[in-house]
């Protein structure tokens, strides 16, 4: 079947079979590897991308449902060679390790943000809670989305 999304703003048409997953559609046909395939049961939000502004696990959706949707990948976040605000407090506060789950904590926290923009250390540990990291424990992810919260 052929399908229509805008991919980070721009609009991709390709032809995919109807079991194809959001995951393998991103990697594989629009060659964007920031999303990670970690699990393949939706328990790590490695796969998380932005659905018309939504965080999703696309490895729980088939490329298909997202026809006609706007996808944001975290190869989408930056402007003009800038750092979104989220990946810049990743970095400020070594809010990753090995890397591997920081694009989908990355996109989950930009979708946190979009929903309570002065979140508590409470509500942040609530909202990424489907992300799973399996280096750091937390607390500098946690010290990430907090500080990107205040940066505005």
């Amino acid at each position: 079947m052929k399908i229509s999304i805008s991919i980070n703003g721009q609009s991709q048409q390709h032809d995919v079979e109807a079991r194809t997953l959001l995951v393998q559609f991103l990697r594989e046909n629009a060659n964007l590897t920031g999303t990670k395939v970690g699990c393949d049961t939706s328990s790590c939000g490695a796969c998380t991308v932005l659905v018309d502004g939504e965080s999703v696990k696309s490895c729980t959706m088939f490329a298909a449902q997202a026809d006609g949707a706007s996808v944001t990948t975290i190869e989408g976040l930056m402007t003009d060679g800038k750092f979104h605000r989220v990946q810049q407090a990743f970095q400020d506060e070594h809010g990753l390790q090995c890397g591997f789950c920081t694009a989908g904590m990355v996109m989950a926290a930009v979708s946190l943000l979009e929903e309570i923009p002065d979140p508590t250390e409470s509500d942040v540990r609530f909202g990424l809670e489907g992300n799973l990291c399996r280096c750091t424990g937390y607390h500098n992810i946690v010290k990430a989305v907090m500080t990107a919260a205040r940066t505005k």
